[in-house]
């Protein structure tokens, strides 16, 4: 009661300055160029928009848009969940180095993470001679896509499960063990009810992140149009050639995925807000 009586005795106009700032400031940012993107896609009419996103080349980059994130949220689900469980359950030597390795993504730059990728799986990389040997080749196509979005996109799931599983605590999951559960009933009548909003926001997240990356894909993909071109890499080359109708057509596409994510995150939010109430 206190902090919200300090809150309402904050002076009217000082409050009224910072939310209309605020205000300003989301319109100005986010608002408004969201909306340009919109009108520019749909500026020469409906059919000229269907055509450019119904091309050929702009339908390949939708799908393996697609098949990179199909591949890369799952993998990390796996990996958020046994990562975050191992993390909040049990103690072992090198549990924070753990820790620390999960948040390197955020860190890193994604053009970083493409070069080091290049570095270990191209040609001239430490793995990449050997793959050349036995005629594999990662670097440049649809493998080393999906294997940077992977990287690029790996801590989300965890760092949203880490703290909500520590605050969570274990006493039902012991309760459940005594009553004589399994490892892997408790995880799938106790743990995972219990966590599954917050699940289900990392994995939101996680996919936003993986249908909208640029920089690692850029470096690894060769851009090569037709072949390993995802939706941003895309919309960078129609906006090389000028082509400003198909570029905003395209744009957005990722413009309508990242509305709808935050409708859906929004939803995620306020279901774990409710879940933390109870703990």
């Amino acid at each position: 009661m206190s902090a919200q009586h300090n809150v309402r005795s904050v002076n009217p106009w000082g409050r009224r300055l910072l939310i209309g700032l605020a205000l300003l400031m989301t319109l100005v940012v986010i608002v408004l160029p969201l909306l340009a993107v919109f009108a520019q896609a749909l500026s020469r009419g409906w059919e000229v928009y269907v055509q450019n996103i119904t091309d050929p080349e702009a339908l390949h980059a939708i799908k393996l848009t697609l098949l990179a994130a199909a591949i890369a949220v799952p993998v990390n689900t796996v990996f958020g969940v046994s990562a975050a469980w191992a993390i909040t359950r049990f103690r072992f030597p090198g549990r924070r180095i753990l820790q620390t390795f999960i948040d390197i993504p955020f860190s890193v730059s994604p053009v970083v993470a493409g070069v080091m990728y290049l570095m270990l799986y191209g040609s001239g990389g430490w793995i990449g001679g050997w793959l050349e040997q036995h005629d594999l080749q990662v670097m440049f196509t649809v493998t080393g896509i999906v294997l940077v979005t992977v990287f690029v996109t790996s801590p989300f799931v965890a760092r949203e499960l880490i703290p909500f599983m520590q605050a969570q605590g274990t006493e039902e999951e012991e309760a459940a063990r005594v009553m004589g559960a399994s490892g892997w009933q408790t995880f799938w009548r106790v743990t995972l009810p219990n966590i599954k909003w917050a699940l289900i926001y990392g994995i939101i997240l996680c996919n936003a992140r993986a249908m909208g990356e640029f920089g690692a894909v850029a470096v690894v993909s060769g851009n090569i149009r037709g072949e390993t071109n995802t939706l941003p890499l895309y919309v960078q080359q129609l906006f090389d050639e000028h082509n400003m109708a198909g570029a905003f057509a395209a744009a957005s596409l990722l413009a309508g995925l990242a509305v709808l994510t935050l409708v859906l995150k929004s939803l995620a939010e306020w279901k774990q807000r409710r879940n933390l109430a109870k703990i």
